[in-house]
């Protein structure tokens, strides 16, 4: 035994570099040497690729310190890995938290061995109360590593949970998961072997607060192993663990690891932003400069955003183009773009369109058309990839290139021409006001407290014109100042700029704004939710000052409804119904509330949807989607209104499918026809539900006061 360790041999300790010796010891100090130069040389590495990469429009690292503050506090509780998933959730934890500790316990260990010990010479503190607390702590925490790894290994392999393959699968991730696991398992063998080994020649009796380790050692006895082949045996383990430990950290730069590092980087450089507000093509941008042509066009948080991604499919599993058959994965967009700049960097892959219609490039037209800009995808992403700020860019490529879809085409087209996705003339948008039995006011010719904007759908198309009458009933009933702009309304270019037209939306956000500023108003509401977030999240990139007061009509009509200006008792009506958040109000904005409050105000019994909030599934409109035909199985609308009949807890007994966006009536009205719901549910309008609510008020008044008459005749 080396002197140290029998110096020791009565001490609550364990001796270090056991039966190595110190050939042994420098051989090993030199490999470890070698394999954080290799680390260091591989970051070095990743750091000059997203040196290369374009300037990002966004400012990711102001106010740094509270971002890693931030971005630590998003690692450490695992709320995203949560998320949807508590299975994932527990076994993120175990893995992340187990990992951590056992880090923390190899450095501890380094630092009393060279740095107190060695350099500074004074006494170990690895001995006694302290060395029983940090075995018994690194032994539980390195229990929870092994558990959580195992867990994963069972997801994967036994499970084949359906999310965590794909066609980025490979070699890697097996290799990744399993030394994990070797490295878990391999650390109490060793543990084991050592305790078992020391047996021999002091007392170990206090190493049962390693209690794994201490186990280990009982099961190799009960294997026949002695003291004595456990001591020749321990050379050969200890080694095996160590020599495993250095490659993997060798390794990290290189392959699925990294995630460990460039995840947390991801989670910094986030923009919260990111999705409902995308950026500015920059003025003095070329038409070929307009969208990513080559690897390098892409900024270095997009490069980052590739490095970032760890294959967990949660984007994949979430997202309605993939699930309806359109040809659109998420994480494989991200991933081929990351295996296409890798091979440039290793020369295997030849210089191709990064993204076009049909033809060698690495993505293709139909995928980036097929993106509904939900954000479903960015929501479930664990380490914040920003998928949708990405897409975007791509279809601005496909624009200027002269690849747009031909539909989207059509209807950017009659946007241009028209001011709106009809073709109809200005003059006929306010036609729907015709019906009404009072004139809806002018915001162009007198100050209202409200300025509403209709948009295109409430303003052109049948059904949605029923919509927009119900809302102005609800503005006459609870007397609200408001006004519309009749014919000097255009497309709000929400949608527009999301398939990639970013000229044509700046001339609509400049002519809006133009428009606005000729009107007296307090406050804008909007029907649409693609309106409102466009309006309150990007027109100040144009000189637009009022984004923030900016609201969705459920916003002001549940204002209207607690102040009790509509006198609804919360009787009225008796349905059962669901209700489906929009994306652009929901998951873009983040309100729930609004809508679900005016719902119950009218009486009905409200039956979530088992996807709801943040978790909504789209209806298929967005990003184009309504303007585009794919040959879907089922449509997203078709899932979702099974979806409200099958699986909430009212069942078939759901009466109303409840939207609050015009395309999502539109959507939702066609896949009641094609899915055959017909004669199952009824799409209505929450403004449509207030309506019905103040008629059966106002009906159970006039009965009221005949009953009066009837009794005083």
């Amino acid at each position: 035994m080396p002197s140290f360790a029998l110096a020791q041999a009565s001490a609550e300790t364990r001796p270090t570099f056991w039966r190595i010796g110190h050939v042994g010891e420098a051989v090993f100090y030199y490999l470890a040497a070698v394999a954080i130069a290799i680390l260091l040389y591989g970051i070095y590495r990743r750091f000059e690729t997203y040196a290369s990469g374009a300037d990002d429009p966004t400012e990711r690292l102001a106010d740094l310190p509270s971002r890693v503050v931030t971005a630590a506090k998003l690692v450490a509780s695992n709320e995203k890995q949560f998320d949807r998933d508590l299975y994932a959730g527990l076994m993120h934890t175990f893995i992340l938290w187990g990992f951590l500790t056992l880090v923390i316990a190899t450095t501890i260990l380094g630092f009393d061995m060279d740095v107190w010990t060695l350099a500074l010479g004074q006494p170990s503190f690895f001995v006694g109360d302290f060395y029983l607390a940090y075995s018994f702590v690194a032994d539980a925490m390195g229990f929870l590593f092994v558990v959580g790894v195992g867990m994963a290994l069972y997801r994967r392999y036994w499970v084949r949970h359906n999310r965590l393959w794909g066609k980025h699968t490979s070699a890697e991730d097996d290799l990744f998961i399993w030394t994990l696991f070797l490295l878990g398992v391999g650390g109490y063998v060793t543990e084991g072997v050592r305790i078992l080994g020391t047996s021999a020649t002091r007392d170990v009796s206090f190493e049962t607060v390693s209690f794994v380790g201490w186990f280990v050692k009982d099961v190799l006895q009960v294997a026949g192993v002695n003291a004595e082949l456990a001591a020749a045996a321990y050379p050969v383990v200890w080694w095996s663990h160590a020599l495993l430990a250095l490659a993997f950290v060798a390794a990290i730069p290189y392959a699925k690891p990294f995630h460990m590092l460039s995840s947390y980087a991801n989670l910094v450089a986030r923009d919260e932003d990111a999705g409902r507000r995308l950026p500015r093509v920059p003025e003095d941008a070329s038409p070929d400069e307009i969208g990513p042509s080559e690897i390098e066009d892409f900024s270095w948080k997009q490069l980052l955003d590739h490095d970032a991604c760890t294959k967990c499919g949660r984007c994949s599993s979430v997202c309605p183009a993939k699930a309806s058959g359109r040809p659109l994965d998420p994480r494989d967009v991200i991933l081929d773009l990351k295996a296409y700049r890798e091979g440039r960097e290793a020369g295997e892959r030849d210089e191709v369109d990064i993204v076009a219609d049909g033809g060698t490039s690495v993505i293709d037209a139909e995928t980036m058309e097929s993106c509904m800009s939900c954000m479903a995808c960015m929501d479930a992403c664990p380490v914040d990839i920003e998928h949708v700020t990405q897409f975007t860019e791509m279809n601005r490529r496909l624009t200027e290139s002269g690849q747009m879809n031909k539909n989207v085409e059509d209807a950017v087209m009659s946007v241009f021409q028209k001011g709106n996705t009809f073709g109809d003339p200005d003059r006929n948008r306010p036609d729907w006001t015709d019906d009404l039995d009072f004139e809806v006011p002018d915001a162009r010719e007198q100050s209202v407290e409200y300025l509403w904007y209709v948009g295109d759908y409430p303003s052109y198309d049948d059904r949605n014109q029923h919509v927009a009458r119900s809302l102005a009933r609800v503005f006459e009933a609870a007397d609200v100042s408001y006004g519309i702009l009749y014919e000097d309304e255009q497309n709000d270019g929400n949608d527009i700029r999301r398939v990639g037209e970013e000229g044509l939306y700046e001339m609509l956000a400049e002519d809006n704004i133009e428009a606005f500023e000729q009107c007296d108003y307090e406050k804008i509401v909007c029907t649409d939710p693609h309106s409102y977030n466009t309006f309150s999240n990007e027109y100040d990139q144009f000189g637009f000052e009022d984004g923030d007061s900016v609201y969705h009509y459920t916003q002001v009509v549940e204002n209207l409804v607690n102040a009790g200006e509509l006198g609804l008792s919360g009787t009225e009506l008796d349905d059962t119904v669901t209700y489906h958040d929009p994306c652009h109000l929901g998951r873009y904005n983040g309100e729930f509330e609004a809508p679900r409050e005016v719902i119950r105000a009218t009486g009905v019994t409200l039956d979530e949807m088992p996807r709801n909030r943040d978790d909504s599934f789209c209806c298929g409109g967005g990003g184009g989607g309504l303007w585009m035909d794919f040959d879907e199985d089922p449509k997203p609308s078709e899932e979702r209104i099974r979806e409200a009949l099958e699986d909430t807890d009212a069942g078939a007994g759901v009466d109303r499918f409840v939207v609050a966006c015009p395309m999502c009536m539109t959507m939702y009205e066609d896949g009641r026809k094609t899915g055959g719901f017909e004669d199952d549910i009824e799409v209505t309008d929450i403004t449509e539900l207030l309506v019905e609510a103040l008629d059966a008020k106002q009906g159970a008044a006039a009965a009221g006061a005949g009953e009066t008459s009837t009794a005083a005749d």
